[in-house]
């Protein structure tokens, strides 16, 4: 007879977070992502030689998206990408021998095109700095303009966003958690806080 299943014990250095508030609820954040594409289009003048590269996780729903949009604004389909930094991060540990990294397909040709590169949250730089690296290993696009739904400020790195649906300003200890229907079942932006 095998023993009954213990209750898992917290690991003790997760940090443990509490909902501060509500920064946008669903429709707020179709509004800002309505603004957004309106927005990247002025910006480029069009969308003549405008692709997206959403950055994995949250930047891919966000840029599938405003590429929607944009096509509703434009009456023109943008190509969209994606982008996985998990290997270029300077901010992750090693774990033994260096991995192999094989370029994976972002899905889309970015030679010579103006490439947005979507993300959810621009905080420190670091990922951005990332994708940046691996977006460079795919090609050499013409320019490279990067569009958030959130900047919170505490940069470490010389990068901003060309686009931002909304400036938070935010505490060392507060948390922004984007929520998406397609990777957490809901739209919402909360401010969390350890």
């Amino acid at each position: 007879m095998s023993s009954p299943a213990q209750p898992r014990k917290p690991a003790r250095n997760a940090a443990t977070l509490r909902e501060k508030s509500q920064l946008m609820s669903g429709s707020e954040i179709e509004r800002t992502l309505v603004r957004v594409a309106h927005e990247i289009v002025e910006k480029n003048n069009g969308v003549e030689n405008l692709t997206l590269v959403g950055i994995k996780r949250r930047g891919v729903p966000l840029a599938e998206r405003i590429a929607k949009l944009i096509q509703q604004i434009e009456k023109k389909k943008v190509p969209v990408g994606s982008l996985d930094i998990t290997l270029y991060r300077d901010d992750l540990s090693p774990v033994g021998h260096k991995p192999v990294v094989q370029k994976g397909d972002i899905g889309c040709d970015i030679v010579g095109r103006d490439v947005m590169l979507v993300d959810d949250v621009l905080y420190t730089g670091r990922t951005v700095r990332a994708a940046l690296d691996a977006l460079f290993d795919h090609g050499r696009p013409r320019r490279v303009q990067l569009a958030v739904l959130i900047d919170r400020g505490h940069r470490e790195l010389p990068i901003h966003a060309d686009v931002i649906g909304k400036t938070v300003p935010t505490d060392a200890h507060e948390v922004i958690k984007v929520k998406l229907v397609e990777t957490d079942g809901e739209d919402e932006v909360l401010i969390m806080e350890k």
